[in-house]
């Protein structure tokens, strides 16, 4: 069975070509913030966007939907104990 093409992929953590921190944002703004950081953004290319761990499931149901790739999600955890959920998503060929 081939691969999903929207399955959450490894791929380095540092490549990207835009980067997007929306954790200190509410639902929806981090969804919608990445949405538009999305459609500005030549096809193909890969956006990093940081977000609260509560956005997992919205960004994967959100790149099913409009057609950009999820390559990865990482959680980090920092020293004050915040956790962080870090996104690789891949814009859609296609306008």
């Amino acid at each position: 069975m081939p691969p999903d093409d929207n399955a959450v992929r490894n791929i380095p953590p540092d490549q990207h070509d835009q980067t997007l921190d929306v954790r200190a944002l509410s639902c929806p703004l981090p969804l919608l913030r990445t949405k538009k950081a999305l459609a500005a953004m030549a096809p193909a290319s890969i956006l990093k966007v940081t977000t609260p761990p509560a956005t997992r499931e919205d960004l994967v149901a959100f790149t099913r939907q409009t057609g950009h790739q999820l390559l990865c999600q990482q959680e980090e955890t920092l020293p004050d104990g915040t956790v962080l959920l870090h996104n690789w998503i891949r814009r859609k060929p296609n306008p």
